[in-house]
Parts: C-alpha cells; sequence; structure tokens
C-alpha cells in the first residue's frame, strides 16, 4: 500500500500498448517522444508535461487557451491533456492512457502511447484542432467567416504544415524549443 511521500513501488505495474505489446512506466522517461516496439512499430508517447507546442505553434496554442477561459471551461488552461483527450476520442482504439498520478518515481501524472509514430500522431492533433476550429467558427452563425475559414482550411495543407514545423523545431533533442 502506498504511504503519503513514498513512491509507491511500480515494478509490477504494465501498460498495454495498442499493439497488444506490454511496456512498464519504467520504460518511459521526460524526453521520450517515440520508441521502437517488440512488435515492430513505432510507437509516439506523449507525456502531461510536454507543452502543446510540441504540436502547435505557441500563437494557436494562445488563442486556444483564451478561447476556453473566455468559455469558463473547467480547466484553467488549454494543456496537452485536453489536447490528448481531443485525439482519443477521436481513435480510442489507437491510443492507451496510463494514470501515474500515485506514482512519484515517474516525473509525470498522465503517459499516453499511440499505435501511431510520432509524425502521424502530430498530423492526427493538428487535424483535431482544425475541426475544432470549424465547429467553432460554424457555431458563430457567420456565414462569411465559416465561408472564409473552409476556404483557408481547403488550402491549409496538414502533411507540409507538420513537415516545415518539426524542421523547425529539434525533435531529436529532448530540450526542443516552440515556434
Amino acid at each position: 500500500m502506498a504511504q503519503p511521500g513514498v513512491p509507491s513501488d511500480t515494478s509490477d505495474t504494465t501498460i498495454d500498448l495498442p499493439c497488444g505489446e506490454t511496456i512498464t512506466p519504467d520504460d518511459l522517461d521526460l524526453g521520450l517522444r517515440e520508441f521502437a516496439c517488440e512488435c515492430g512499430a513505432t510507437h509516439a508517447v506523449v507525456m502531461d508535461p510536454h507543452p502543446p507546442t510540441r504540436f502547435l505553434p505557441a500563437s494557436v496554442t494562445e488563442v486556444l487557451a483564451e478561447t476556453l477561459a473566455a468559455e469558463g471551461t473547467e480547466t484553467d488552461e488549454f494543456g496537452t491533456i485536453p489536447l490528448m483527450g481531443l485525439v482519443m476520442d477521436a481513435y480510442p482504439e489507437h491510443l492507451v492512457a496510463h494514470d501515474a498520478m500515485e506514482d512519484g518515481s515517474t516525473g509525470f501524472a498522465v503517459a499516453w502511447v499511440s499505435a501511431f509514430d510520432s509524425r502521424e500522431l502530430h498530423e492526427l492533433v493538428v487535424e483535431a484542432i482544425l475541426e475544432i476550429m470549424a465547429n467553432a467558427v460554424t457555431e458563430v452563425g457567420d456565414n462569411s467567416a465559416t465561408a472564409a475559414f473552409t476556404e483557408h482550411r481547403a488550402d491549409f495543407d496538414v502533411e507540409e504544415f507538420v513537415t516545415e514545423y518539426r524542421d523547425v523545431r529539434d525533435f531529436d533533442d529532448e530540450f526542443d524549443e516552440p515556434v
């Protein structure tokens, strides 16, 4: 039994991956963005300390945070947890979440491991945000704004954006900085 102030023993805790393999929380570290699995696939890893700027420019995350604050949502700020929640809602069979809140030895409270590699997951995150933005513009009821957004969205290439964004950031280094 866990005691206050004493990290629990996680040596027997496992994380069941989407591919069917298992790992332990000790296999994950804060700098990890993806790993080669025993199944032969590469799985993306996201943890709650990873900022949403891992996927989106700071200007976008700031607007999302301001919008959520204005709407009086339960979360104080837009962060990785709600961002990954969007992706989990869309692809529940392709992501697993591990709750490490009670484990003081991991350095993270929540970790997500996906069936996708980090680039594919990055594209899905951008697509999820674009979908949220499209819904928000539609709900406003301004037909000209909806038409303008739809036109810009049609011209927006997610793959190209992700390529450019990842080129600007150093994803080989655990100390990558937001754009």
